[in-house]
Order: C-alpha cells, then structure tokens, then sequence
C-alpha cells in the first residue's frame, strides 16, 4: 500500500535561500522586466523566529436578536521572520550589507563569471582577457575557486599587466571554474622602507617608496602587520606587529589609535614588512547609504511520495533587514539571531514550483566558537594619545552585539500587507557581563566616559573584526552572590565617534579578513 500524500513533513528536509530583490521592493530580478537573474543563496539556520504571514481578522458584530457574531474578514497581513544561525567566516558577509545599509569597501577582487581565463605553470601567472593590471607588484593576492589546489591560497605578485599577473609561488595549468576569484589580502614592502615613529601623539608606520593612500584603506579599518617569517615583521619590537586600528591616512604616513600594546620607534633595516587587509563594512553618511530588500524562501517538502522533485515553499517578499543579534556565551558556538519586516507573505505549491533563478551550493565554513577563536576583546576609555589604554575589564561571562534599523512596514487603503518600508535611525546597542576587579570601572560608566569596544576572531588564517569606535555605558551595579565571582551587568549604547575625529563619523565597522599569517591566530 502506498500513500498518495505524506501524512506529515519533517523539519529537516526543509531549506533557507535568500535572493536580494531588484531596485524596485517586492520584485526579483528577471521579474516584472527587471534585468537579470535571481540568485537564491543558501543558508543553514539553527532555528527560526516566527516566519510567515499572519492575517488580521476583523469579526462581524452587529446588533441582532440571535447574539450571534456574522462571519469576519481578513483587514491585512503582517509578514515577518528570522532565523538563528551559527557564525562563520562567509555566511554573514553579504547579507550584513543589507543591515548596514552599505556597500563592502573593498580592495581589488577579481574574478567571478568567467573573468579569469587561465592559469599557466610554465609562465607562473593567472590570464584574463583584460583588469589584471589593477594589481600591483608586490600586493598579496588570495586565489581561491580554482580546480587545482596550487592555484588556490596566497600568493605574491611579481608583476601585473592588463592579461597576465605573473606570482611568486609555483602554478599549475588550468582553465578555472568560472567562481575563481583573486582578492587582494595586503602588501609586501621594499626592504627596509617601512619603519616604526612612536615619537608623535600616535604611533604612525612611515614609508620613503609606499603611497599609503593608494591602497584603498579606511580610516578606523583595521590592519594586522607583520607575516610569519622573521623578515616579514618588525624584529625589534614585536609589539610593533600585530592587529592596529587606522587613524588617519596620509600619502607617506599611517597613523594607528588602536594597538594591543603601546608601539616602539623602530628602524628598519632590512626587513620586508607584511601590512594585511580586509574588507571593510560600515554605516555610512547620505550618498553612501544604499537599502537592500530581500525575499527569503523556505523549501517546505514534497508533499506527495510519487513526486518528490515537487518541492512546495513560502516567501518572504519585499524584506527589509531590520535587526540582528550576535550572542556571544561562554564555551559555546557564535550565533547570529537576524529578523526581517516584510511586505507580504506567499506560498507556492509543489506543482508550481519554487522561483526562477540560481541555486549555487551551499559554502561551507567552520563555526566561531567563544573559547579559542576570539585572540581580544577589548573594552577600554577613549584616552587621546594613547593607542593602548589599560582595559576595563580582564574577562567577560558572556555579551550580545545587536543592530536595529527600526523598520516598520508603510500601510495604504487598497492593500493587504504593505506596499514599502520605512527605516529609522541606526541603532547599535549591546550587553555584557564582566568580571569586576576594580571600582575604577563603575566610576567609568558613572562619569558617562568616552569608551571604545572592539573584539577579533581568528580561524584557519582567516578572520573578523568588530569596532564600536563609541559607546557609553550603562547598569554596572555589582552582582555579589555567595562563593562566585562578583560580576558587574553591563548594557551599551553605541554612537558615531565624529565628536573624537572627523574620520571616524561611523557607529559601527566591521572588517573580513580573507586571509591572515599563522601569528594573527595566537596574538
């Protein structure tokens, strides 16, 4: 005997894909005549916040003589949802975007569609048809998307024209998928043109032959200096390497605000210095502000056995990233809590199908945990001069990182669910828990001081940073409880830093970091 119809649909064969709408909110692309093709990427959630529509009923009620409500009607439906999901290297990059309101600031990234053409051993250079000369020698290049696993990972360039980037490192002959990409990751200086002037207000890595502003830094972007070889790094003073926050640029200056240690004038003599960068996320000023709405796809199961590539769905339509969580416990896994306001809600049958577009697989990525992954986190007074105050606090129990675009779904007569959104302010707020150790603290947060919140993950020679150049600080009323340490709750408000430097007019950064030397994990 056979079943025409499941009696029931388990939770796991369930899926999540988001695809970003056109300009239009509520349209895909190749929808409605917009241009290109949808692209559904994947995610794997731990679990979901509410997701779906729920109607508005609006009963009958009049006055008769039965006492009878009459049959109601539906007024509207409020669409929504969210998921949680573990942390990882990629998983969240692209879609922080559309929280951020922001576009990536990114160094050269090269590649995707086609772009790269072939990989010859012999000549130990990547071919293109055209674009490769916007490297240069020198840069440090990630290649990743190649068939061949020599192709793959960090690479030094000799030399960049137009078709051909010539590398250090020993290639293989391949014609690449079209997913290839070269992405450039940092620099190798000449040797001894980088030296250490600590003898400033702020400690500033100085150059004769390097044009710091042609590299495509931000200010408050941080950069990890140093490799892993011995001449790779400062080899003085090694408190001159390591992850530094940028506070100004200038054509043969970089100047740091923020350093594990206070830096060390130091000469260098002979060494080539490795400077690595990332890709830079943050809240921007007006023109630079860019909405991004979404439609998130949940695969529901094929509901008859006989047809099981009939995979009915729901969707999110017209979503605007409103808030997003980053719960930080003690001994456990990184988890992302994010939520959307949507305008409507829909559902597709097995029969019609899920929507047009790409499906591409899955990138899989190792989880951030809270144990080993985090090499600082550090909350500390904003002292001017000073790159490395002594810290707050020495260990945290637990903390929450949360944004809110205070979005709300704009109404009309005529229309169920909604027809745009509206967004309010950029709120960057937060929590933690820290290990009291001195009534110094609590004087901070009475005085309503200036502090600075940052904190770095390291894995796999990979890696992410986030900067609150600004918060103040709330609560910290000591919670005593018999033979436990005394912790102090701790709740923050984050603010542009604007009012310390002109540069720093944002509230929130973060910084993806494709690659980073061995020393970045065990800083």
């Amino acid at each position: 005997m056979t079943c025409a119809t499941k009696n029931k649909i388990d939770s796991n064969i369930t899926g999540l894909r988001i695809a970003e709408e056109s300009v239009c909110i509520g349209q895909l692309p190749g929808e409605e005549g917009n241009p290109g093709v949808a692209d559904w990427i994947s995610f794997d959630p731990n679990s979901y916040a509410e997701f779906g529509g729920a109607t508005t009923l609006v009963a009958r009620d009049p006055i008769n003589d039965s006492r009878q409500f009459k049959k109601g009607v539906i007024t509207d439906v409020e669409a929504s949802g969210g998921f949680n999901m573990d942390l990882t290297q990629t998983n969240m990059q692209d879609l922080l975007q559309g929280f951020f309101f922001a576009d990536h600031r990114v160094k050269v990234e090269f590649g995707g569609a086609s772009e790269i053409t072939n990989v010859d051993g012999t000549g130990e250079d990547y071919e293109a048809a055209s674009g490769l000369d916007a490297f240069s020698a020198g840069d440090l290049v990630f290649a990743s998307g190649f068939t061949e696993l020599a192709n793959n990972g960090l690479k030094q360039v000799v030399s960049a024209g137009a078709t051909s980037l010539v590398v250090v490192e020993n290639l293989v002959d391949e014609t690449p998928p079209a997913g290839a990409t070269l992405v450039t990751v940092g620099l190798e200086s000449a040797a001894g043109d980088i030296d250490v002037d600590a003898s400033g207000l702020l400690p500033a890595l100085t150059s004769t032959i390097l044009d710091f502003t042609t590299l495509g830094l931000t200010e408050g972007e941080f950069i990890f200096v140093g490799g892993d070889a011995a001449t790779d790094k400062f080899a003085i003073n090694a408190v001159n390497n390591g992850f530094k926050r940028i506070r100004s640029i200038a054509a043969n200056i970089l100047t740091f605000d923020k350093s594990d240690s206070v830096m060390i004038t130091e000469a260098n003599a002979t060494e080539t210095i490795r400077l690595f960068f990332g890709r830079v996320l943050r809240n921007e000023q007006a023109a630079l502000i860019k909405r991004r709405t979404y439609q998130l796809e949940r695969t529901l199961g094929a509901p008859d056995p006989a047809l099981p590539s009939e995979i009915q769905s729901e969707y999110l339509v017209g979503s605007v990233p409103n808030e997003l969580t980053i719960n930080t416990p003690t001994a456990e896994k990184i988890t992302v809590d994010a939520s959307f306001v949507s305008i409507d809600h829909e559902t597709r049958s097995g029969a019609v199908g899920v929507k047009a577009g790409t499906r591409p697989a899955l990138v899989e990525s190792d989880a951030f945990n809270t144990s080993s992954d985090f090499t600082r986190i550090r909350m500390a007074s904003v002292v001017p001069g000073d790159e490395a105050p002594t810290p707050l606090f020495g260990f945290i129990t637990d903390m929450t990182n949360v944004i809110n675009n205070n979005t709300t779904i704009d109404k009309a007569v005529g229309q169920v669910g909604g027809f745009d959104a509206s967004v309010g302010n950029f709120a960057v707020t937060g929590s933690m828990t820290a290990y009291f150790t001195d009534v110094a603290a609590i004087a901070t947060v009475r005085n309503n001081a200036d502090i600075t919140l940052d904190w770095i993950l390291a894995k796999d020679n990979s890696g992410i940073v986030y900067d609150l150049p600004l918060i103040t600080l709330g609560n910290a009323r000591a919670n005593i409880e018999k033979d436990q340490a005394i912790k102090l709750p701790l709740e923050m408000n984050a603010a542009s830093a604007a009012i310390i430097d002109p540069n720093l007019d944002y509230t929130a950064m973060f910084v993806f970091f494709d690659f980073l030397p061995d020393a970045a994990d065990t800083e």
